[in-house]
């Protein structure tokens, strides 16, 4: 069997309805990023960057996994399917992915402010005075800047010895996860779908381009496949 690797952003999440960082309206508006995404943040201001975490994380409950995320179950049915994002919600799993790796962490978890290891299911706001058993603070499990990115020589693996890569709803301009692409096989085929991608055609041996949104996209990449 095949093996796909999926490296998804947060273009695929943005059609269900869940703002990304970079949009006019999105959910940084307001706010400086090291505010919110940072250990010196959370130090200066841990009430603003609980509360920015739980307003994201209630969103959540509003939103539904859309027809990409589907589609990439049913890439299940005859390829290996293993998916990178670097988004933090769950609707890969609600979709009913079977291998999907967070990135930059997962809003439905929490881990303490001691010990990183130390990670537990968060489906409720994360207070001031909210601890862990051992009495130390609970914090959003989200990867911020300046943090060490656990997951990535997992997925270093995962993509190193992938048979096709498939890119979705990401600039891949943004570091580590954007390293990614430099470890898969030289020969690898490679499908980048966005709207407006940025990949250099003269880089890779062979790309195909699909310059639509994360719903369309898919439903070419199936047809492409052979899968519909």
């Amino acid at each position: 069997m095949k093996k796909i690797v999926v490296l998804t952003g947060a273009g695929i999440s943005a059609e269900s309805g869940i703002k990304t960082f970079r949009d006019a309206d999105g959910l940084w508006e307001g706010h400086d990023i090291m505010e919110v995404a940072s250990p010196e943040g959370f130090a200066k201001n841990p009430e603003l960057v609980l509360d920015f975490y739980n307003k994201r994380r209630r969103q959540l409950a509003d939103v539904l996994p859309n027809t990409a995320h589907y589609d990439l179950v049913k890439l299940e049915k005859i390829y290996e399917v293993h998916i990178v994002t670097q988004n933090v919600d769950d609707l890969h799993e609600r979709a009913g992915s079977k291998n999907v790796i967070h990135l930059h962490g997962e809003l439905l978890k929490s881990r303490n402010t001691f010990d990183t290891d130390k990670i537990y299911d968060c489906n409720e706001d994360i207070k001031i005075g909210d601890t862990c058993k051992m009495g130390f603070q609970l914090r959003p499990h989200i990867v911020w800047f300046g943090e060490a990115v656990p997951m990535l020589e997992k997925a270093i693996e995962i993509v190193s010895d992938c048979d096709i890569l498939v890119i979705i709803g990401t600039s891949m301009q943004v570091y580590p996860a954007a390293s990614l692409i430099d470890y898969i096989p030289i020969e690898t085929p490679i499908y980048f779908i966005d709207p407006k991608p940025v990949i250099s055609k003269n880089r890779f041996k062979d790309l195909t381009v699909i310059s639509e949104t994360a719903t369309k996209g898919m439903s070419m990449l199936l047809t492409k496949l052979n899968l519909i």
